[in-house]
């Protein structure tokens, strides 16, 4: 694991971006609409914590859109039918490690490639998903929405929650063997096998867990709207690609930091609501959001030709 040049310089870009923001365009940083901006946030986050813990292990998961989708309908469903708050949350993400699950066996016992097995899973899903509710909304039950609390109060709940789980998950990658496991693995897995460490088993893991985290971020999404929608989480697999990518979670595995998705993901979600202040036209926001994309892949590439030098 590198020193996090990347994740500060992310970090830096960020800062500044809220700083010309703040001399520009100070009512960009109005109390509730930055709020809502976070807590919309929220849930991409911890799929894209999730996100980091595939790549760096050399592998990727474009089915985590489609995942979501599923597991917020179910826990949607289940919601509808009286079960408590903790058992729908249960189901979702145990729905989720079933999915993941299914993926990481492919991938890992089966020997198939990630992007293959993903995108099959993705569109399977998806249409599966489709022909299922036939485009029909999950009308929640009172009581779902932010956890039954007024909306300030759940919303600041779902703040603390995905931050307690980014705390977390940041500790358990550097100080738990597992997470030291799966950047052996995505560094070099002949050496990790030689070390003792089976790369299939921390592969199944990894995508095992994606899942799981997914489910708990269907739940944090599910609390903020009073229905749910079939196809709600469509495009999600980009977003947290990327904003795991501009972090400086490497593609070519075994190097990347929680930490850097978070500044990644803000940084990503901060344009839009930027250029809407600045009175800049909105098809700017895509063309600037991909230049930061390319110039984060361009820079990890380099990184490693330099490494190899």
């Amino acid at each position: 694991m590198r020193r996090p040049t990347r994740e500060l310089s992310v970090a830096g870009v960020l800062a500044l971006l809220l700083v010309a923001m703040a001399v520009l365009a100070p009512a960009f940083f109005a109390p509730q609409p930055l709020r809502s901006l976070l807590v919309r946030e929220m849930p991409a986050l911890v799929v894209a914590c999730g996100m980091a813990f595939v790549i760096i292990a050399r592998e990727i998961d474009i089915s985590v859109g489609a995942q979501f989708s599923v597991c917020s309908v179910v826990a949607g469903l289940l919601a509808v039918r009286g079960w408590p708050l903790p058992l729908v949350l249960a189901a979702a993400m145990g729905t989720g490690a079933l999915m993941g699950l299914a993926n990481g066996a492919l991938v890992a016992l089966a020997r198939l490639p990630s992007i293959v097995v993903t995108l099959a899973t993705m569109v399977t899903l998806r249409q599966g998903l489709n022909l299922a509710r036939q485009g029909e909304f999950v009308n929640l039950p009172d009581g779902v929405q932010w956890f039954g609390l007024s909306q300030t109060a759940g919303q600041w709940l779902v703040l603390a929650v995905a931050a307690g789980v980014l705390t977390v998950l940041a500790w358990a990658a550097r100080h738990l063997a597992a997470g030291r496991f799966v950047y052996a693995v995505g560094s070099e897995a002949d050496a990790a096998r030689l070390a003792g460490i089976d790369p299939a088993r921390v592969t199944l893991g990894v995508f095992g867990f994606m899942g799981v985290l997914t489910g708990f971020a269907a739940m944090l999404n599910l609390v903020q709207s009073p229905q749910i929608q079939p196809l709600v989480g469509s495009g999600l697999e980009l977003k947290v690609i990327a904003a795991a990518v501009v972090g400086g979670v490497a593609i070519s595995g075994g190097r990347g930091s929680l930490w850097g998705v978070l500044a990644g993901l803000l940084l990503l979600a901060t344009i839009p609501p930027a250029l809407i202040h600045l009175h800049i036209e909105a098809y700017w926001e895509k063309a600037i959001q991909g230049a930061i994309i390319l110039l984060a892949a361009a820079s990890d590439g380099l990184g490693r030709k330099g490494g190899r030098a």
